[in-house]
């Protein structure tokens, strides 16, 4: 989401200039007076936060553990044993793919348009850097490729035995996005470190 810089300060300043007689503004000094602009700004922005807006302060590792292998996961593995007899990791993968494609249709929908070049931006945020050691190979307007060293995702359920769960519902959702975002990139990998490979070899490929 793009946060778009309110205008508030400026108005305030503004407002200021026009009711201090000169001498007093001269006084205050222009520093002094945008440092208490801009405190009063935070002190009442930390007021009107939430609580459930609140950095928690947990690392990506607490985020990921939370979220998957303290839940996730046991509940997965739950219903795994319930419908032993059926073929559940296909359902997940199944299920995923639906998910992701849409995923990817909704994400193609933030850009101008929806080429190779709008596609390489999905993953340029901040939190791929965070999860995943990654080096490119490839970096052209026709090819993409990645090898990816560590995943946190794939650490995560790894340490918990469920890569194969891991796998259905993270790591193969990545071809329905893909597909869901324009049809014309080719996604190719023939290794995960979900799935107990050195690495990640994620190869994109422009099609237009």
């Amino acid at each position: 989401m793009i946060i778009k810089p309110s205008n508030l300060t400026s108005s305030r300043r503004e407002f200021l200039l026009n009711v201090l007689p000169a001498g007093t503004m001269f006084c205050l000094g222009s520093g002094n007076l945008s440092a208490w602009t801009a405190g009063q700004e935070a002190q009442k922005a930390a007021e009107k936060k939430h609580k459930f807006q609140e950095d928690s302060g947990m690392s990506y590792e607490d985020v990921s553990n939370f979220a998957f292998k303290d839940g996730y996961i046991p509940l997965m593995q739950n219903l795994a044993h319930r419908l032993k007899g059926s073929d559940f990791i296909e359902m997940l993968k199944s299920a995923t793919n639906e998910l992701a494609t849409q995923k990817g249709r909704e994400s193609a929908m933030k850009f101008p348009r929806n080429d190779f070049a709008a596609y390489k931006k999905v993953y340029s945020a901040p939190f791929y850097n965070r999860v995943l050691t990654y080096t490119f190979i490839e970096d052209s307007d026709k090819a993409w490729e990645w090898k990816i060293t560590e995943c946190l995702s794939a650490k995560t359920f790894r340490e918990a035995n469920a890569s194969d769960i891991g796998y259905a519902t993270i790591c193969h959702g990545d071809y329905g996005f893909t597909q869901g975002f324009n049809p014309k990139i080719r996604l190719t990998r023939t290794k995960t470190l979900m799935q107990g490979h050195d690495c990640c070899n994620h190869r994109y490929v422009w099609e237009g």
